[in-house]
């Protein structure tokens, strides 16, 4: 039997009778996560300058480099090193990984006099460039004391650097009644922190400071140095300086960098920060070895913790990465901190107009501490 009644189809072309049916909700899809400053978590202290400085220090260097090959690299005893005054008159040394032990019997100005062959052990040879690894003094019984030797601290320090968005709705918008919006400067203050925090996460990473007049003028805005122009102790190129060498990011690469960072520091690395290719990539090391059960219906394929030989290291996946970078953190060492009272909030400026005007805004710094605790792979592929 057929409808007689009246249906929506009607109504007419544009349906003027009919109410609009418009879903409650504003779907943002823009990327505004942040999984760097979530790995890092809430900063300890917060910055009381503009010019935020922290103290480094290091222990006395225990190895130094050779700098001349010996007239007779297996029996000379007067070797040329870059620092003399590293080394003690009764210091065991080794050339690079020599069973040979030396002992030090005298200190010069950029030479030191050895025993060869100390302990029975056979005389190797020493060249130029070979690293002269310092064991450990023997002191003599009833000796006089040496003369002290310390290291000075050092000085290091980032700027902080502002990141503000400007709101402002009219009156009129402020009275209308909105879908999926209670409140539109709630909504746009809202839309604005996203923004900062992204731009925030972006700037830790890539940022760097100007060239001069880094504390920032009237003309000259005040940015702080980020992560990756930073780092430049373990600063890894393939192929360049013993580095393995091919584009591809692999096991070998990532495992070298991370030893290499071990063997220069006490830094302990718990984070990998990726783009998304590298990041499959990295999940992509033990696809040959993967197996699963006859009655498992879930395929995985993606590795979020890397457990190697010098820790557990956790993959984050940041967007804001470079596509041919790695980057290799020791998060206790990091902090991402607000000048105090600054961090991110909302100001109402004063308004002129039928409109509500403010600015959602924060100061923020990088502290980095001991840089030759992390490090960076460069240059990778990126296809």
């Amino acid at each position: 039997m057929p409808f007689t009644g009246k249906a929506t189809y009607s109504a007419g072309a544009s349906l003027p009778e009919i109410a609009e049916d418009v879903a409650d909700l504003v779907g943002i899809v823009s990327p505004f996560e942040t999984p760097l400053l979530d790995a890092l978590g809430d900063p300890q202290v917060e910055a009381q300058s503009t010019h935020h400085e922290w103290l480094e220090d290091t222990l006395l260097p225990n190895a130094d480099t050779v700098t001349t090959t010996p007239e007779n690299p297996e029996s000379d005893t007067e070797i040329e090193v870059d620092h003399a005054d590293r080394f003690r008159v009764g210091d065991q040394v080794r050339c690079e990984d020599a069973e040979e032990l030396l002992l030090v019997t005298d200190v010069g100005v950029g030479t030191i006099t050895v025993a060869r062959g100390y302990g029975g052990t056979t005389p190797e040879v020493i060249a130029a460039g070979d690293t002269m690894h310092i064991l450990g003094g023997a002191a003599l019984e009833g000796q006089d004391a040496d003369d002290a030797r310390f290291t000075l601290r050092t000085r290091r320090n980032n700027w902080t650097q502002i990141f503000a968005k400007t709101v402002l709705v009219s009156g009129s918008e402020m009275a209308a009644r909105h879908l999926g919006v209670a409140d539109e400067l709630d909504f746009q203050k809202t839309k604005a922190l996203r923004e900062l925090l992204r731009d925030l996460e972006n700037t830790v990473i890539n940022g760097i400071a100007p060239a001069a007049d880094q504390e920032g003028s009237g003309a000259v805005r005040r940015t702080m140095n980020g992560l990756v122009p930073q780092l430049a102790t373990n600063r890894f190129i393939p192929g360049a300086g013993g580095f393995p060498s091919g584009d591809d990011l692999d096991e070998e690469k990532l495992n070298a960098a991370l030893r290499l960072v071990w063997e220069r520091s006490s830094g302990q690395i718990d984070l990998i920060v990726v783009n998304g290719y590298q990041k499959r990539v990295i999940s992509q090391f033990g696809v040959g070895a993967r197996t699963y059960a006859a009655d498992d219906l879930r395929f995985t394929s993606q590795v979020s913790v890397y457990e190697s030989d010098f820790g557990v290291q956790r993959v984050v996946l940041s967007r804001w990465m470079p596509r041919d970078a790695v980057l290799l953190l020791d998060s206790s060492r990091l902090q991402v901190l607000p000048l105090a009272g600054r961090s991110f909030h909302y100001r109402p400026l004063a308004a002129t107009g039928d409109f509500e005007k403010g600015q959602v805004l924060g100061e923020y710094s990088l502290e980095m501490r001991n840089e030759s605790a992390h490090g960076v792979i460069r240059g990778l592929a990126t296809a």
